[in-house]
């Protein structure tokens, strides 16, 4: 019996939030994009949206409700400064909070930055059966986060379990309400 599984390729979304960056400048969504494609994923949107909760709300929005969008990993505004709202836009969005994702993080920036690592608030949550994944807008937490985490747990050949394999399941929720 073969139990072999053959990798196969999601559809992400990179979004960088930031006032300051733009395609030319986005040294942290360069580094997830050359993660991602060398990954063997496709690459279905890369944005970049201000620090303003109605514009990134909207943005993830129409990009959880587009079917081709099987994930969206984000870049930026996690930090604790004024500007920094990303959390507090997701907390809005998540159906489920995947918790496990931002603790994680930050154990693995521990070693690297020590306690500074505090200062993250790397998130994570599942809305209209998209995975969204928030990590800090720097490049090194970009690589960490791809390197350590996400190349993964997006890789349905990770075992004992991935984010992948539970895909079709994420929205078992929608489906029992609309049996009841």
């Amino acid at each position: 019996m073969n139990n072999k599984v053959d990798f196969l390729p999601i559809n992400i979304a990179i979004v960088t939030i930031s006032d300051t960056r733009d395609l030319e400048n986005d040294k942290s969504g360069d580094v997830l994009a050359h993660r991602i494609e060398h990954s063997g994923h496709n690459i279905v949107a890369r944005k970049i949206v201000k620090d303003d909760f109605k514009q990134i709300t909207q943005l993830f929005q129409n990009l959880i409700n587009n079917a081709k969008t099987d994930v969206v990993i984000s870049t930026g505004g996690t930090g604790l400064t004024g500007r920094d709202i990303t959390p507090e836009v997701m907390k809005t969005l998540f159906e489920k909070s995947i918790d496990g994702f931002g603790e994680m993080f930050r154990w693995l920036s521990y070693s690297k930055i020590g306690t500074s690592a505090l200062q993250s608030r790397a998130l994570a949550g599942v809305t209209n059966g998209t995975y969204i994944f928030c990590l800090p807008g720097s490049p090194s937490a970009c690589k960490d986060g791809w390197d350590d985490i996400l190349v993964h747990q997006l890789d349905i050949r990770h075992k004992p379990c991935n984010f992948v394999e539970i895909m079709p399941r994420l929205q078992e929720h929608k489906i029992s309400r609309m049996k009841s």
